[in-house]
């Protein structure tokens, strides 16, 4: 488990350890050890925090990102963390990424076509 994922959800949440395990039904010093990544829960308590925090189990883990997207409907999204660096690697090119930023659909279709 991510600790500072746990940690971060949390305290968004206005939660304190001992509110969050009563919450999922362990002790608030199970908590504590969740988010010093010194034990793990088990998977019953995964769920339950899956289900509190409405996040998927990579996320909880740290296998993924959630990123804001920035439109009227204020949503998330999660992305993986190869997606996550793979971006990071194209924002280091500002003239590739603005060629394919200026029209994705088209530019997906012509590296498809390429090494497809």
């Amino acid at each position: 488990m991510n600790g500072t994922r746990l940690k971060e959800l949390r305290q968004a949440k206005g939660l304190t350890q001992l509110e969050l395990g009563k919450l999922l039904g362990v002790t608030k010093a199970s908590i504590c050890c969740y988010e010093k990544e010194t034990r793990t829960p088990p998977i019953e308590t995964i769920i339950d925090m899956m289900a509190l925090y409405n996040v998927t189990s990579d996320f909880l883990i740290g296998s993924d990102n959630i990123v804001t997207i920035k439109d009227n409907n204020k949503r998330n999204e999660v992305i993986s963390n190869e997606e996550y660096e793979f971006i990071k690697e194209l924002r280091k090119n500002k003239y590739l990424a603005e060629i394919l930023l200026e029209d994705p659909k088209r530019s997906i279709e012509l590296i498809d076509k390429k090494i497809g």
